[in-house]
């Protein structure tokens, strides 16, 4: 052999000792060189086993914190709430009501707790203060809205929702809206509202539960609620209670309410399908706007002779009469539907309901709403006509804003000037003339918190419409707000 040869071959003995030591290095910190090749594959075996199960327990952690992150990211919690500061001015007084100004504080918050995909929660509080007698002062916390007055402090709303694939089901305190229709809705049975203000109203919420299955274009609802909640109507002694000028002088006492005990059903199909948009309605209970019921009481008092003739030191009686004045609220069924039909130039929607009734008090009628809505621009426009039949006539005396709005042409039109600024108008005019009232109200924001809102409403008529009898109370509202 060549030197040469010899050479090379011991270079290649030399890197390759070198390689394997600085592997058994690499493998097996501590080891000396020259260790049997049988140690080195044992030690590596178990090396191998070792960082394996690390790995295995490094993966196991990674997944489970990813899954708790997951569980943290899918919970939410969100909250909205305002403080809310209004003056309405009256410039005529009433005949029963010489107040012509009046302030109302109102403070809301409303919380929503998601813990789950499936699950969610909603709970509202109201805080409530009033200069002219419209908030009871009682204080505790109202859960029914029963009441004639407005509650200092309310439950709003306190409501669970549990949702699993095309099924949804609601439960608790709740708002619950039926029907397509602006300014009025006769399908709409689960809806009442507070009426203190005739023309400036708010929706109430019902407690119970809401079952809705969606499948495609169809969507089948059913609700059941276990106690009927009433609107709240104007009190007897302010300016929305009218009596005529030629009244007698007995004096109007407030009689409470007969509230019924039994619950309240209704099921509503609907279906969206191509261009076309309808459903129809079921509902079994009570009509949250009541009958009046007003007796005529005297009370025998024992009183000096003094008082009742000129005869001193003579003995007699004097006789106190009244008008008790009473809610009642009859038992309802009703049969409605609803539809929305858009086209090119507009969107074309009717709503309407047929109300029956076993009280021997109420009357039967029917319902109706037809209007056309357009979108253009920042524009949205809708006007239309409402209107009633009766099919039975049993009624003395009700309140029923609902039917005292129909007979009439119906608008509302709102612009967006930005995104700060926006202006609405809303008109209701009966066909006879009779009765009218317009409201226009603007509103602008600033910043992310304040808002301030003035409205005007004018209404003119004749004292016998329902709407005319309202010709004193054309007033100004100022309206500011900070949302947080």
């Amino acid at each position: 052999m060549s030197r040469r040869f010899i050479t090379k071959a011991r270079t290649a003995r030399s890197t390759k000792k070198n390689v394997g030591c600085i592997s058994d290095t690499l493998h097996s910190e501590g080891s000396a060189v020259g260790r049997n090749h049988e140690d080195q594959k044992a030690r590596r075996s178990a090396k191998t086993r070792t960082i394996g199960f690390l790995r295995v327990r490094i993966v196991t952690f990674v997944i489970f914190a990813s899954s708790q992150d997951a569980v943290v990211a899918a919970q939410s919690i969100t909250q909205r709430g305002f403080i809310d500061g209004s003056l309405f001015l009256f410039p005529q007084t009433a005949v029963t009501d010489s107040t012509r100004a009046i302030g109302d504080l109102l403070i809301r918050e409303d919380v929503f707790l998601k813990p789950r995909r499936w699950v969610q929660f909603a709970g509202g509080i109201e805080l409530r203060a009033n200069s002219h007698g419209q908030v009871d002062n009682q204080w505790h916390l109202d859960f029914t809205d029963r009441g004639g007055a407005r509650p200092l402090a309310s439950v709003r709303r306190l409501s669970a929702t549990l949702t699993r694939g095309a099924f949804t089901v609601d439960v608790g305190k709740q708002f619950i809206r039926w029907g397509k229709a602006d300014i009025i809705n006769p399908t709409d049975r689960f809806a009442p509202r507070d009426f203190l203000n005739v023309i400036d109203t708010a929706f109430l919420a019902v407690t119970g539960a809401r079952a809705v299955v969606q499948k495609g274009g169809d969507t089948f609802e059913v609700v059941w609620v276990p106690r009927m909640t009433p609107s709240r109507i104007p009190l007897v002694d302010q300016r929305w209670t009218v009596l005529p000028p030629d009244r007698s002088p007995v004096p109007i006492v407030e009689g409470g309410a007969e509230l019924p005990g039994g619950s309240e059903t209704g099921v509503r199909w609907g279906h969206v399908g191509g261009s076309l948009e309808y459903s129809v309605s079921f509902f079994d209970g009570y009509n949250h706007l009541p009958n009046i019921d007003a007796t005529l009481t005297t009370t025998t008092i024992d009183a000096q002779a003094a008082e009742l003739s000129a005869q001193p030191g003579s003995a007699g009686t004097a006789v106190a009469a009244s008008i008790v004045v009473r809610r009642l609220y009859p038992a309802i069924r009703t049969y409605g539907a609803d539809g929305a039909l858009p086209t090119r130039w507009f969107t074309l929607k009717g709503e309407a309901a047929w109300f029956t009734s076993p009280s021997p008090v109420t009357d039967e009628y029917v319902l109706y709403v037809l209007q056309l809505e357009r979108q253009t621009g920042e524009w949205i426009i809708v006007g239309g006509y409402a209107g009633e039949v009766v099919t039975v006539r049993r009624a003395t005396l009700d309140f029923a804003p609902d039917r005292g709005m129909t007979q009439s042409l119906v608008a509302r039109a709102s612009y967006t000037i930005d995104t700060n600024r926006n202006v609405a108008f809303e008109t209701a005019v009966r066909q006879n003339g009779n009765g009218m009232y317009a409201k226009v109200e603007y509103s602008q924001a600033r910043g992310q918190h304040w808002r301030a809102t003035v409205m005007g409403v004018a209404i003119t008529g004749r004292t016998g419409d329902f709407l005319g009898q309202y010709h004193r109370n054309s007033h100004v509202a100022l309206a500011l707000r900070y949302s947080f």
